[in-house]
């Protein structure tokens, strides 16, 4: 027998205040990605044709590396958010739930550090 009254017994099973600040970022690297998918469709659409040596100088310019670097990462981590709520809700076992989670952020993370090593390496090594 429960003697809790019904108000006792929901109390500590609402929200965690934590789908507010996801929502946000995704809205946000959303947002962020619409100037820069344009800046980076038009860089793409005029660096066709170019040799290597050309992107190498287009990407030595700060501002464009800056750039690239910014679209990546926000990239990257707007797909991060998109694919942990996905999991969220469909995945319904609580350990496969935390593993795909990790490894979805694990994976993220390895991606935006191979893609700025790659950025850097062009940019200031010669590649």
């Amino acid at each position: 027998m429960n003697l809790r009254s019904p108000l006792g017994r929901a109390r500590g099973l609402g929200s965690a205040q934590q789908g507010v600040s996801h929502f946000w970022h995704q809205r946000l690297t959303a947002l962020g990605l619409v100037p820069l998918t344009f800046w980076f469709v038009i860089s793409v659409i005029l660096l066709a044709g170019r040799d290597y040596t050309q992107f190498q100088a287009w990407l030595k310019n700060p501002f464009d590396a800056t750039l690239l670097l910014l679209t990546i990462f926000a990239a990257v981590h707007h797909g991060q958010l998109g694919i942990q709520v996905v999991i969220e809700d469909y995945v319904h076992s609580r350990g496969i739930r935390t593993f795909s989670i990790v490894a979805v952020k694990f994976a993220a993370l390895l991606i935006g550090v191979f893609s700025a090593v790659a950025v850097f390496r062009v940019a200031f090594v010669g590649g």
